[in-house]
């Protein structure tokens, strides 16, 4: 009981997000899909913490509050202590596979991060301009520099999981998953569509339309790459 109060806690600094992605894979085996992507996630955000106090971004708070509204969407999609509660579409996929035979690693941690980049990033900068009252322009530098430490996180993913070169083949259907999809151009995508939820902030109902699409579409891409596959 006590460890899925801890899971639900809201956190506020990253050091609180890394002890609740700790807490999430203690309680995950190893070929979970959800575990798959808090590993890499994991490693990525504990590169922040150090970065953050080293002084490497301009704006402590900023760089704090967005990464912290960033894992929190994350963390509250796939918590154990929330199964009744319905994620959103663009984590559905990972989170109904999660356990498939025939779904690889690397393709949950492509998902994964297709979910957090392609959805999560856009609202977390929206909730991060209404904390801190300031406006997307105002978190465009930061944002640039959480965003290098995201095209880590998917070279993170390529070396962990990605098979050796002797073994990815042209005809293998992963060499053409891994092509079809960039992160850097996800980022871009983000913060154009944070851009936009900000500017209809004051039509809520048109951007409650556009978020549902927004999520929809990550998730049907989603969908797609945790098709399952021959060995």
């Amino acid at each position: 009981m006590g460890q899925s109060v801890q899971l639900i806690r809201r956190p506020d600094t990253v050091d609180a997000v890394v002890a609740r992605m700790r807490d999430l894979a203690a309680t995950l085996p190893e070929r979970d899909g959800v575990a798959v992507f808090n590993r890499v996630y994991l490693a990525v955000t504990e590169e922040v913490g150090r970065r953050l106090a080293a002084g490497r971004f301009a704006d402590r708070r900023a760089t704090t509050t967005l990464d912290v509204r960033f894992a929190e969407r994350y963390l509250t999609a796939v918590d154990p202590a929330a199964e009744e509660r319905r994620a959103p579409a663009c984590w559905r996929p990972v989170l109904q596979s999660r356990r498939h035979p025939g779904v690889r690693p690397l393709q949950f941690a492509l998902a994964g991060v297709n979910a957090h980049i392609g959805h999560d990033l856009a609202l977390a900068v929206v909730d991060t301009c209404e904390a801190l009252e300031c406006e997307p322009a105002d978190l465009e530098g930061d944002f640039e520099r959480v965003g290098d430490l995201l095209v880590a996180l998917e070279e993170r993913v390529r070396e962990d999981l990605m098979p050796g070169p002797d073994l990815l083949q042209i005809a293998d259907p992963l060499t053409h998953l891994l092509g079809a999809w960039s992160l850097e151009r996800a980022r871009d995508a983000a913060w154009s569509a944070a851009r936009a939820l900000w500017a209809l902030r004051r039509l809520p109902d048109v951007a409650e339309e556009f978020t549902q699409r927004l999520d929809a579409a990550v998730g049907f891409a989603g969908r797609m790459m945790l098709t399952p596959l021959p060995d």
